[in-house]
């Protein structure tokens, strides 16, 4: 189970990677499904939490030379963000759009509190619907 903790971290993050394939494995193995849920949600989570942590230590390097996001891209993201609100955060669990989000999160210093509940919705509503999938469809295929 601590390889999937780690697989969904690293999943959530702006390194790239997925926890799907890996959850599927372990779920095939025999892995109690709640405690899949748990580990993959928490495991997710903290990555995403790690992406808020980034936007929001950004605010830290604006201006420098070497920081490659200007101050004005940085303030269109925060204004981006801002329209579509925190509720946006419960996209969090799509590839591609849903690490930029919870960075854009961090840069708009949503309290980490609220960014934590969303990101736990989105991200545990998914693990529980791919596990409803597995039992449903992968049961006749473990061996």
């Amino acid at each position: 189970m601590l390889s999937l903790f780690v697989v969904a971290l690293a999943g959530a993050t702006l390194l790239p990677g997925g926890s799907e394939a890996w959850l599927a494995a372990l779920w095939c193995q025999g892995a109690t499904p709640s405690g899949l849920w748990l580990t993959a949600t928490a495991g997710n989570t903290l990555g995403s939490l790690i992406n808020v942590a980034m936007g929001r230590y950004a605010r830290h390097w604006e201006g420098k030379r070497w920081f490659p996001v200007s101050s004005q891209a940085l303030a269109r993201a925060e204004g981006w963000y801002l329209r579509g609100g925190e509720l946006s955060l419960l996209l969090s669990w799509l590839p591609v759009i849903g690490d930029p989000l919870t960075v854009l999160a961090g840069i708009a210093r949503l309290p980490w509190w609220r960014a934590c509940l969303w990101i736990v919705v989105a991200k545990g509503g998914r693990y529980a619907l791919m596990l409803w999938l597995a039992e449903r469809f992968l049961a006749g295929y473990c061996e």
